[in-house]
């Protein structure tokens, strides 16, 4: 049992791994990227940013870190998509059996865990979930500046456009407007 554990653990890791060098699709088809972040490096700082922001605003930074990490995980099995590439439905499917098949080789009580902090962030289901979904999309912005920032001809004000339709939070607002 415990080498049959250590098994799938391992094929989980192996399976998340791949995020590292799954290349965000938006900077790729709408910058002309060659070398963009990868869905890895965004998870980890929406995950550094959700500490942070938790921490300074006394919310669970524990699940949110969670969420932040596990958030864009099926992108390990389905790949990274840009919004309107695939059809809504289509897309939670497509990630939710994704989901599944990467928590399956978790010991039982930690997939469970995951699969329902994972629900939760994709039906904004706590204050940690709005949060964390409003961190993605500031985190998109605070790249696109990077990219503008060390390219002046990079158009990245359809980034900047999209952090502004998914993010409320004045707060955050407040950087997005400091960035574009």
């Amino acid at each position: 049992m415990v080498s049959r554990q250590k098994d799938g653990m391992f094929r989980f890791f192996e399976r998340a791994g791949r995020l590292k060098s799954e290349p965000r699709r938006g900077w790729v088809l709408k910058l002309g990227m060659e070398n963009p972040e990868s869905v890895a490096d965004h998870s980890y700082r929406v995950a550094l940013m959700a500490m942070v922001y938790c921490d300074a605003r006394g919310l669970d930074a524990e699940k949110a870190m969670k969420m932040a990490l596990l958030h864009d995980l099926p992108e390990a099995l389905v790949g990274d998509s840009i919004p309107g590439e695939r059809a809504p439905r289509e897309k939670r499917a497509m990630e939710s059996a994704a989901m599944r098949r990467l928590l399956k080789d978790l010991p039982q009580d930690v997939a469970k865990e995951y699969r329902a902090v994972w629900r939760e962030f994709e039906e904004r289901a706590s204050p940690e979930a709005e949060l964390v979904k409003q961190l993605d999309r500031l985190e998109s912005a605070i790249q696109a500046y990077e990219y503008k920032r060390d390219d002046p001809a990079k158009n990245v004000e359809e980034f900047f456009r999209r952090a502004r339709k998914g993010v409320f939070d004045p707060e955050l607002v407040g950087v997005i407007d400091s960035v574009a």
